[in-house]
């Protein structure tokens, strides 16, 4: 994993904040369209999102302890794991172009 971060993180300058180049790249890679004149704002709005994501990764987090709640003494109330609605999906996929096995089968969309 830290070696695709490591490659992830090879858009940016050094100081994280992102350039033009790596807004049009990524805006590629998402299949977005972005006007000319929006992209200073793009490169704004992003540069100071990754910004701040890099602050928060400096903050030495080491003597905090783990927690699964953020209120002390809250528990996440769990509902019993039981069905609670029939079975549908042979009506569903009824209406789908194309099913195989239980699955929907679409057209590829991966270059």
């Amino acid at each position: 994993m830290a070696a695709n971060f490591a490659h992830s993180r090879a858009v940016f300058t050094l100081n994280m904040s992102l350039t033009r180049e790596a807004v049009e790249k990524i805006a590629h890679l998402a299949r977005l369209s972005i006007a000319e004149t929006e992209m200073p704002v793009y490169v704004t709005s992003l540069s100071s999102i990754v910004d701040f994501v890099d602050e928060l990764s400096r903050i030495d987090t080491g003597a905090v302890e783990p927690m699964a709640h953020p209120l002390d003494g809250q528990h996440q109330r769990l509902r019993p794991d039981v069905v609670s609605e029939a079975d549908h999906r042979d009506r569903y996929q009824a209406n789908a172009p194309s099913v195989q096995a239980g699955l929907y089968v679409v057209p590829r969309v991966i270059e």
